[in-house]
């Protein structure tokens, strides 16, 4: 992932100096598990238990010439240490090494993202007490509905990720295995318990059965998560785009002194924080994809899976870390005004009180047909007449031999709206 959509506490787990060293450390641990059994001599490991400062351009030089990844690695390794290179990597093939460290470095990533989304649920959980009972319009198809909260969209966006974040758990977990069971899986040249010893040291568990490599079903399910994880971020940045437009104005970003928001138009004020959000999901969405993809491979193992995992492996972790701690900076400055909520509350003249009406007609004695009749042909004659609601329907005789003028006075009332708000957040805020 390119620099600027990066943060270091997340790439430095991609970087190839950590991996090298997460390789050494899979190595190390099993020549020590190795010696237990007394298949290597002692000193093999305890010659890998020092640092060693990788040159990654001389492993690069070495890979030049042999066309392999781990041997370059290996190769490297003998010549800082000087382990008898008889003994080290002693049964196990390259991807024993490969899929234990990826095991490792999504954990360590999901520790992260994890963090990450505590953070986001905590911002998200303030703004849902903060305005729980400021009612504002509820629309649908982007068009005034019914009132409802601007505490409920947050309790509403908290509730989701809260469902991710249990998701994201359950993925960190089944994408922590570890695997040293030899060239296709069965153990032939390496005992099984170099694999539990090294799953142990390393906070892994065991593969339970693997091919050559750790099944992708695996690594399918972990990028999927963070498929959906995206997808809740654009649908909160996606709110606040559509609440930021100039005609609405009930929600905006914070714009900092000295800010610009236009190179030709000075009075901008554009929310470009949301939509990189809203570019960053597509991005990291379409790495699930190929993540399926990878799950069907030749026989005992085949290298497709390999250059795609190369690149969405550290760039969708990098990324989902980026914009998870984007998305909470953006919604705890989050500008609210109150006042232009207010207005577009009360901007469509009544109409949003319609269903209520519908429903007192018919608990009156009409039948929905006839109720809706009357709902609608007055709610026709406010958008005609520029008039309001409650008017026009002062106006409809048919109406008040139903309903009285001081009955229909008293269902214009949003607390009728927000009586639920509470068993509503005892759901969410359990």
């Amino acid at each position: 992932m390119i620099p600027r959509y990066s943060r270091k506490e997340m790439s430095f787990i991609w970087e190839e100096n950590n991996k090298f060293n997460i390789w050494l450390t899979i190595e190390k641990l099993a020549c020590e598990a190795q010696a237990k059994l007394g298949v290597v001599p002692n000193d093999v490991a305890e010659k890998l238990s020092g640092a060693i400062e990788f040159n990654v351009e001389r492993i690069n030089e070495i890979e030049s010439t042999v066309k392999h990844d781990v041997i370059a690695f290996l190769t490297y390794v003998a010549e800082k240490v000087g382990v008898d290179v008889r003994y080290l990597h002693y049964g196990m093939t390259s991807s024993d090494v490969l899929d234990t460290c990826l095991a490792m470095q999504l954990k360590e990533s999901c520790d992260i993202l994890l963090e990450n989304l505590r953070n986001l649920l905590a911002a998200l959980k303030r703004k849902a007490e903060d305005y729980k009972d400021v009612v504002c319009v509820g629309r649908s198809h982007g068009m005034h509905a019914e009132p409802t909260t601007l505490g409920l969209k947050f309790a509403r966006f908290y509730a989701e990720f809260e469902r991710s974040y249990q998701r994201l758990i359950s993925a960190q977990k089944e994408i922590s295995t570890c695997k040293i069971s030899g060239a296709v899986g069965n153990f032939a040249n390496v005992d099984p318990f170099i694999e539990e010893y090294v799953a142990k040291k390393m906070g892994l568990i065991p593969e339970p059965i693997s091919s050559q490599v750790i099944p992708r079903d695996r690594h399918a399910v972990f990028f999927s998560v963070l498929g959906v994880i995206a997808s809740s971020m654009e649908n909160v940045a996606v709110e606040i785009r559509h609440l930021q437009r100039t005609e609405i104005g009930e929600i905006s970003e914070y714009f900092s002194t000295g800010q610009k928001g236009s190179s030709a138009m000075p009075h901008k004020c554009n929310p470009i924080l949301s939509e990189n959000l809203t570019g960053l999901s597509r991005l990291i969405r379409s790495y699930v994809f190929p993540a399926l993809e990878n799950v069907a491979l030749w026989h005992e193992r085949d290298i497709s899976h390999s250059s795609v995992e190369r690149c969405i492996a550290p760039d969708a972790c990098i990324a989902v870390d980026f914009a998870l701690v984007r998305l909470t900076d953006l919604i705890d400055k989050l500008v609210i005004d109150k006042e232009n909520i207010k207005k577009n509350l009360n901007s469509s003249k009544g109409l949003i009180f319609s269903q209520r009406i519908l429903l007192e007609l018919v608990n009156s004695g009409l039948t929905r047909e006839e109720a809706y009749k009357i709902v609608q042909s007055n709610a026709m004659r406010v958008k005609q007449n520029n008039s309001d609601f409650l008017s026009e329907l002062k106006q409809d005789k048919s109406l008040l031999e139903v309903i009285n003028s001081e009955k229909l006075e008293s269902l214009f009332d949003f607390a009728y709206y927000t009586k639920h708000v509470e068993y509503i957040y005892s759901k969410v805020f359990n």
